[in-house]
């Protein structure tokens, strides 16, 4: 029933854009930068992406390519997007860093996930970068986490934004490893929080250690920054059986994008996170849609987002 659901909704989506099934040029071209060779959390995440993203490009008829050469940061490779992504990580070297900071102030569209944020001294992903971290994220340095991976009911924060306009007010996410951040977002006028950590989760997440269980507090789990075309979403981290209670191997657990999730304090619907990718990946596109409840939570933001951006 959810996959139906879900290919009504494509199917919605490009009859509004006005999108022919056949000889259509893509609306836009995304390019995905990763690593993939750290947590393998964060690897079952990228290997999920590189099911999902060319799925939803043919649907949703834009292009999309995936890197792990960090060297192709560059204006000229740029020139070729009109949508970076980074799926796990981040770009080390300085040249390749204010490649994309010139590409984003030029009117460049980005989506980051989890890890893509992260920043602590001393780590191997120090505090080096203080234009990304502090002025384009805003959130400073990573402090701490939950652990181990949980589902959590998020709240929508912002109604009107295309990414989030469609969705429950409180819905249950797929697991994720949640950060908590140095700087408080709700101070910063240039950020906009689409969605935290609603208080109901509380206690969030199951130890073995007293700090990884949160049981108050504010945490902004996906937002924009109102100064660039940009949404960063804390999701990627999917459970893994780091245990090996279920075989020899680091078996995924739980998926980001195509599990499916429960609405809170509404209708009964199914819904997942890919319904907020969804969202963003259209928000891309260029002409606005109307959204159907339906589809699962994270596509749906993307997709919408995505619209907006390209108007």
């Amino acid at each position: 029933m959810a996959v139906l659901r879900a290919l009504k909704v494509a199917a919605l989506f490009c009859c509004c854009a006005g999108v022919s099934a056949h000889n259509r040029q893509p609306r836009f071209s995304v390019i995905a930068f990763f690593t993939g060779k750290e947590d393998p959390a964060h690897i079952s995440f990228v290997r999920e992406t590189e099911r999902w993203f060319p799925e939803m490009a043919a649907k949703y008829n834009f292009s999309y390519d995936t890197t792990s050469n960090w060297r192709n940061l560059n204006a000229d490779f740029l020139a070729r997007y009109q949508v970076v992504v980074f799926l796990d990580t981040r770009p080390e070297d300085p040249t390749q860093r204010a490649a994309f900071q010139t590409y984003m102030e030029h009117g460049g569209a980005w989506m980051g996930f989890h890890f893509a944020g992260f920043a602590l001294t001393p780590s191997a992903y120090p505090a080096n970068w203080d234009w990304y971290h502090n002025t384009f994220l805003g959130s400073g340095s990573y402090v701490s986490n939950t652990w181990r991976p949980t589902s959590a009911i998020l709240r929508v924060e912002d109604r009107n934004h295309p990414a989030t306009a469609h969705l429950p007010e409180t819905f249950r996410s797929s697991p994720s490893e949640w950060y908590r951040w140095e700087k408080d977002l709700r101070q910063n006028p240039d950020i906009d929080i689409l969605l935290s950590i609603d208080s109901t989760s509380f206690p969030l997440g199951t130890g073995p250690k007293p700090h990884e269980i949160w049981h108050i507090g504010y945490y902004p789990v996906v937002w924009t920054n109102k100064n660039y075309r940009m949404i960063y979403l804390n999701m990627g981290h999917n459970d893994i059986d780091y245990e090996h209670k279920y075989n020899a191997t680091n078996k995924t657990l739980s998926q980001t994008l195509n599990s499916r999730a429960e609405t809170v304090r509404r209708r009964s619907m199914s819904l997942s996170d890919a319904q907020l990718l969804r969202a963003i990946a259209a928000s891309w596109a260029g002409p606005r849609t109307v959204l159907k409840a339906g589809h699962s939570n994270t596509a749906v933001s993307v997709y919408s987002a995505a619209y907006a951006w390209g108007s």
